[in-house]
């Protein structure tokens, strides 16, 4: 059997063994192991399997992961991703669709604090779900703003998502993070419209609540103010060149400690389960990037992205054609695989194809990670989706499918608008990076 014929079949093998629900490591250690040792020999495998892992997991820019996600966890379990909310609420709740676009707004506040997608649903969600529904909103629109805003989590920074691109592309996890404010700030303006449309076609999506008083603003406010302090020192310390990523991080974690337990939130029974979630979260990010260095080998013994690249730049059309190929293929695998796994798939196959192309790799890893948030709305795995729905047991998942298609219209139009105008992602890092 010819070696592209053996990639092809793991490559099979991996995507059912997924789908009868094997976690993806797991499931890419078993092609990768089996696939090297197939086009090499065992010793082969087991020599990788042991250096690979080794040499990932002393990564000392991977320390990013756990530190950003132990800084949501607990900020989460102290209160303050709900402080956000809440002072979205008092200055924009009195509007129409009001609650729902403080959620998109907390949804964001959140994203730059865990960079996590699924923690910022089901933050959010458990959050302001109800207040939603104390309102009268239509649970289309309440659940669908809030599984489409919680995918702000790995497009905003910090992103672990842009932490897994850089890692597995060889480039700048600080450079990323700079590219994904514009079009953070982008997406979250356009899910804000998409509410406002959608409350002014049928006023009885979103009914206006009571306006907020003087000084219950204010007292919204201040209350938001300590988490809004550390998401500029943190975030705005990489943009200012005080901190690298990494320092960022530790700097972020240690402030939102701090302030936990200045407000007498943050206990240590608090701690501990933030740590624990922190660590189960870190773990599987963990076991994904080792494995992902176990079927990169098979895939370049395959021969297979080589294979691709040269399919891809042969055809007898232009580069954006080919982009536009790229990206069809990733809101398709969106459908169906984990959006870490689509990562680990498809960049060593799709990746020497952009800069073969002359596209700019920072670029296309923003538009990566943009299908990936689209990925987490879109039927039939939609995780962002399921989440939701463990938060509102009570509304039919083909209701909450239906209530993200108009986020994922307005993703869609976001991915247009920056392919169709590059320099709303590189303007700042071309100009605060020398």
């Amino acid at each position: 059997m010819s070696p592209e014929l053996v990639g092809l079949a793991g490559l099979a093998a991996m995507v059912v063994l997924m789908l009868l629900r094997m976690p993806v490591a797991l499931a890419m250690f078993a092609v990768g192991f089996a696939g090297v040792a197939i086009l090499r020999d065992t010793a082969s495998a087991m020599s990788l399997l042991a250096s690979e892992s080794f040499t990932l997991a002393s990564s000392a820019e991977l320390v990013v992961v756990p530190l950003f996600i132990l800084m949501g966890n607990v900020a989460s379990a102290t209160g303050m991703s709900r402080a956000l909310y809440d002072a979205a609420h008092a200055v924009i709740g009195h509007v129409r669709g009001g609650l729902a676009s403080a959620t998109i707004l907390g949804c964001g506040g959140f994203a730059a604090l865990s960079g996590s997608s699924v923690a910022a649903a089901l933050t959010m969600g458990r959050v302001s779900m109800a207040e939603m529904e104390r309102f009268g909103y239509d649970t289309r629109l309440s659940t669908g703003v809030v599984a489409a805003g919680g995918t702000l989590g790995i497009l905003i920074p910090p992103s672990t998502g842009f932490v897994i691109y850089a890692i597995l592309t060889q480039q700048s996890i600080g450079k990323l993070f700079l590219t994904g404010v514009l079009p953070g700030i982008l997406l979250l303006s356009l899910f804000m419209l998409a509410v406002t449309l959608l409350c002014r076609l049928d006023p009885r999506l979103g009914p206006r609540s009571p306006r907020s008083g003087r000084a219950q603003r204010l007292r919204a406010l201040t209350g938001a103010a300590p988490i809004l302090v550390i998401v500029c020192l943190t975030i705005g310390g990489i943009y200012g060149g005080l901190f690298s990523p990494v320092e960022a991080a530790a700097v972020g974690a240690g402030l939102v400690m701090l302030a936990g337990a200045l407000q007498r939130r943050l206990t240590i029974a608090v701690l501990w389960a933030a740590a624990r979630d922190s660590v189960v979260t870190t773990a599987t990010v963990m076991l994904i990037l080792i494995a992902s260095h176990m079927i990169n080998p098979f895939l370049a013994l395959s021969h297979i992205p080589s294979t691709v690249g040269t399919f891809l730049t042969g055809l007898p059309v232009g580069p954006m054609v080919v982009l536009a190929m790229i990206l069809g293929c990733y809101l398709v695998l969106g459908c169906f695989l984990d959006g870490f796994a689509m990562l680990v798939l498809t960049l060593p196959i799709f990746f020497p194809v952009i800069t073969q192309l002359g596209f700019d790799p920072v670029w296309f890893g923003v538009l990566v990670v943009l299908t990936l948030e689209m990925g987490l709305i879109s039927p039939p795995v939609g995780m962002n989706v399921f989440i939701v729905k463990s938060v509102a047991r009570h509304v039919p998942l083909g209701r909450i499918f239906a209530g993200v298609l108009p986020f994922w219209l307005a993703m869609l139009a976001a991915l247009g608008l920056l392919v169709a105008f590059p320099q709303i992602v590189l303007i700042l890092p071309e100009t605060m990076i020398p």
